[in-house]
């Protein structure tokens, strides 16, 4: 949510923010609203001041005249923040400077690259038919059991899975493997540790809004009986850690990580990508969270980033860096910025990483503040961001290390995590 102080003060801003992100909003019905409410508030402070003076005086009939008209007042002023929380809500964040203009993903623009797209002296696989090769991927038995795009992963690609989700923690709660990734990349963030977390698989609908993250709400799978929703990514319960807390200064950045389940319904999106493990109703996903001081939010974006980067670069994965336009960007992003890794076995790159700054737009929602050193208090700066999305990462190992003989070679930082496995190869029976 925008401070409303902001939208008064910059309301060609908010406007060219809202149309350059295809958001349909009256910010001039808004901005009246917002008029008739200070007005409003104006006279209520009078009328409380005369009824303090009529107190005093002891004059009980102008003490009732006054609480009437109060009462009328106070009416309309609930009137009025029905009408406003709607077009406040609906507001998306206003993008950072620099960030491209475009109507969708066509106007994304490639940062950088790592790496060459990976070639071959044979035909390479894809992870579909790796996956039935090895017996590690069975889309058969998952839509069996549960229904179209649900899977089972079994055998040595969950030892794989493990694998990874061991080797992120072990840089991610170690300051002396962050301070190394912070001097490599010349970056301004503290090594603070991130602190591991189980969240809730499942949020309340009042949380799931206030997260700015509720809509598309056919995205979402809801347990009506318990008016619950299954949470579509670990941020949608780790935001809400700090909700009506007030953080003290010299305690941020604080970061989390946690590994969890997601569920989307994908609706809209029959026969795209439905092959295999690129998108599924369930999936695993390793999400980072940080709470941070105003300054201190586009250092720790830069430092999700790297992060990002250094796995991907660990794992020997072609990628390209891509700052996401105005277009395609999520409503409460003021800057997003998302990796595509190289899949082989579709020879194009595939988005596996996501990363999103939301300056105070969240935490205004949340009630998240910082207390400052100097005095006084603000909103807090979130941002979250995948680790390693673990299916699509999953794709792009094996299809990038595959041998001719189908063979697939383990990453060598994964080795110690497998056991002392170098590669997997035959299936067990």
């Amino acid at each position: 949510m925008l401070d409303i102080k902001f939208i008064r003060e910059n309301p060609d801003k908010v406007r060219e923010a809202a149309k350059n992100k295809n958001v349909n909003v009256d910010i001039d019905a808004l901005l009246k609203l917002d008029a008739e409410r200070r007005t409003l508030q104006a006279k209520i402070e009078e009328i409380n001041r005369q009824r303090n003076e009529a107190s005093k005086a002891k004059d009980i009939e102008n003490g009732k005249r006054l609480k009437g008209e109060l009462a009328a007042l106070e009416e309309r002023l609930t009137a009025l923040d029905a009408d406003m929380t709607p077009l406040m809500l609906k507001l998306p964040n206003v993008p950072v400077d620099g960030t491209p203009v475009g109507p969708d993903e066509s106007g994304n623009v490639v940062i950088r690259t790592w790496g060459e797209p990976t070639k071959f002296a044979f035909k390479p696989k894809d992870h579909v038919e790796l996956g039935k090769l090895h017996g590690i991927i069975d889309n058969e038995l998952g839509a069996e059991v549960a229904g179209a795009r649900f899977t089972y992963l079994k055998g040595d690609l969950v030892l794989l899975q493990q694998a990874i989700i061991q080797f992120v923690f072990s840089i991610l709660t170690d300051k002396g493997a962050l301070e190394s990734i912070i001097a490599a990349n010349k970056l301004s963030a503290p090594p603070t540790p991130f602190v591991p977390v189980i969240p809730p698989l499942m949020i309340k609908p009042e949380v799931f809004q206030r997260m700015a993250r509720l809509e598309p709400r056919e995205e979402r799978y809801h347990i009506p009986s318990d008016d619950l929703f299954l949470i579509g990514s670990a941020e949608h319960t780790l935001g809400p850690m700090h909700m009506d807390e007030t953080l003290d200064e010299s305690c941020l950045p604080a970061r989390y990580v946690a590994c969890t389940a997601a569920f989307r319904r994908e609706a809209g999106s029959y026969g795209k990508d439905t092959k295999g493990i690129l998108r599924l109703h369930q999936f695993d996903k390793i999400e980072m969270e940080s709470f941070s001081a105003s300054e201190q939010s586009l250092a720790e974006q830069d430092l999700f980033v790297a992060l990002q980067e250094h796995f991907l670069q660990a794992f020997g994965i072609p990628y390209q860096v891509v700052q996401i336009c105005t277009g395609d960007m999520g409503g409460p992003d003021a800057r997003q910025i998302d990796i595509e890794s190289w899949m082989p076995g579709q020879m194009r790159y595939r988005e596996t990483h996501t990363s999103d700054l939301m300056t105070d737009y969240q935490a205004r929602r949340l009630g998240t503040r910082v207390k400052r050193r100097a005095g006084g208090s603000e909103f807090a700066h979130t941002n979250d961001a995948t680790a390693i999305a673990l299916g699509r990462t999953l794709i792009a190992l094996i299809e990038n290390h595959q041998r001719e003989d189908g063979s697939i070679a383990i990453p060598e930082v994964l080795v110690p995590f497998m056991g002392g496995r170098t590669v997997i190869g035959s299936p067990r029976c």
